[in-house]
């Protein structure tokens, strides 16, 4: 790979349109078109580990976003001045702080397609249709792959297909960004089969375990991936799955470092561990390093300081193996995702652990992680029953009262859903992902009649 094509400035939908001069590049367009778009707003009510949350301390998936994408930018442009220094012929083109604009853009959007309830929302989207109520609908789709889009939720996909249609549906390219952002936003390009036939062996890493894009948008990875020189996996052309581009692995370490860093500080806020137990996870990443006026702080302060202190450390680590690894990464011969090979690496892996036990596993998440799996299957038996007897001339007065719920972008002019069950199942699961969690909750508790609009 060439990362005179992996930088492309060009616009998806708009690849020969150029702005007037404003002072930003397309790349700065790409960071503020995700951030005044109403999806990315609409992550300050979404759940990032403690769902609903009722201090203002923890985080939502809006102030995760907006940390990963500091943190992103940080590991670009340290990584952009030395890839610069390397390949001069760059220099013409390019500044090393573009680097970091294009991981920063792609950070500020990595959680956009998440749907409500966190990552148990996914799971909860995908038992539907695995055995739930929307099994007898996943099951008329022939198409395996777009089958398995269905049954097997992702909100990576999701992301993808928000930033590259649904939002600005009108307009060809979605939210329009450069196809330099979108491919470093897709972290795991490839569709959610691949064919038994093929070589899987690679499937085994953490890179490829998920998957980048829904067959409705598959058409518009492969213009992407053709533009930017993404290398492919595979020779056939009806198997679509590509090497990542190299910055995607920053923007995924950058996500790493914030959830495992930020979320132990949430525990410690709310709690759910000791200032002794967090200070001894934590220190152990700065090493030798001085803390200045450290004893003066209060606790708090001490463990924010802490905190500031290992992400500039786990900055300067991910950057030194990015580099290190940067001819095996453009060969499209590296496999793990960046942190397993940093020094710190074993030590994020006991913060993991000790996150695991204390914090993901207690009570008041476990519980609300349940309601939202009673949540999101209310609202998509609701949903999905009255679009499929509108679109098979049904008249039940039930369904026809659910769908003056559902918004008229998923329709045609007509009022009508779409003929092909897969796409009216995915404009169904656009509606009900796309909810916050607050909203998720009033609407189910309506349409269920638990409780009345105004009581």
């Amino acid at each position: 790979m060439d990362w005179n094509k992996l930088l492309s400035s060009k616009l998806l939908g708009a690849p020969d349109k150029y702005s007037f001069d404003d002072g930003r590049s397309q790349y700065q367009r790409d960071f503020d078109r995700i951030v005044f778009c109403s999806h990315f707003r609409r992550l300050q009510d979404k759940t990032q580990v403690f769902p609903l949350p009722e201090s203002d301390f923890v985080h939502t998936r809006l102030t995760h976003s907006l940390e990963v994408s500091c943190v992103g930018r940080s590991l670009g442009n340290i990584a952009g001045k030395v890839i610069i220094e390397r390949h001069p012929e760059l220099k013409k083109n390019y500044f090393n702080y573009n680097f970091g604009e294009i991981v920063s853009a792609a950070c500020l959007a990595h959680d956009i397609g998440n749907p409500p309830f966190g990552h148990s929302g996914e799971d909860a989207i995908s038992e539907y249709f695995l055995s739930g109520n929307g099994r007898e609908f996943c099951q008329k789709i022939t198409d395996a792959k777009k089958r398995n889009d269905i049954e097997m939720f992702e909100g990576n996909a999701q992301g993808f297909r928000i930033i590259s249609k649904l939002q600005n549906p009108k307009l060809p390219g979605g939210l329009r960004l450069t196809y330099a952002t979108l491919a470093a936003f897709t972290k795991y390009p490839k569709e959610s089969v691949i064919p038994v036939n093929t070589d899987t062996s690679h499937t085994k890493s953490k890179i490829y375990k998920k998957f980048g894009f829904f067959q409705s948008e598959v058409d518009l990875f492969r213009t992407i991936a053709a533009e930017t020189g993404l290398k492919k996996r595979d020779n056939n052309d009806n198997i679509n799955w590509w090497c990542r581009h190299p910055l995607a692995f920053l923007v995924e370490a950058a996500d790493d470092i914030c959830y495992r860093i930020m979320d132990l500080e949430d525990g410690y806020r709310l709690g759910l561990l000791s200032y002794a137990d967090t200070h001894d996870l934590l220190y152990p990443i700065i090493g030798k390093e001085e803390l200045r006026n450290f004893n003066e702080r209060d606790q708090d302060d001490k463990i924010g300081y802490l905190r500031a202190k290992v992400i500039n450390s786990l900055i300067k680590e991910i950057t030194g193996i990015f580099l290190d690894e940067e001819k095996n990464i453009l060969e499209g011969c590296y496999e793990s995702d960046l942190l397993s090979f940093i020094p710190s690496g074993q030590q994020l892996e006991v913060i993991k652990k000790v996150s695991i036990e204390k914090i993901y596993s207690i009570p008041a998440v476990v519980e609300r992680e349940s309601a939202g799996f009673e949540v999101l299957a209310g609202l998509l038996d609701a949903f999905i029953r009255a679009v499929n007897d509108l679109a098979e001339g049904k008249k039940s007065a039930r369904s026809l009262n659910h769908i003056k719920l559902f918004p008229n972008q998923f329709t045609d002019e007509t009022g009508k859903p779409a003929d092909d069950l897969y796409t009216r199942l995915l404009n169904i699961i656009d509606f009900v992902s796309g909810m916050t969690d607050s909203y998720a909750v009033s609407l189910f508790r309506k349409i269920k009649g638990i409780s009345l609009p105004g009581k």
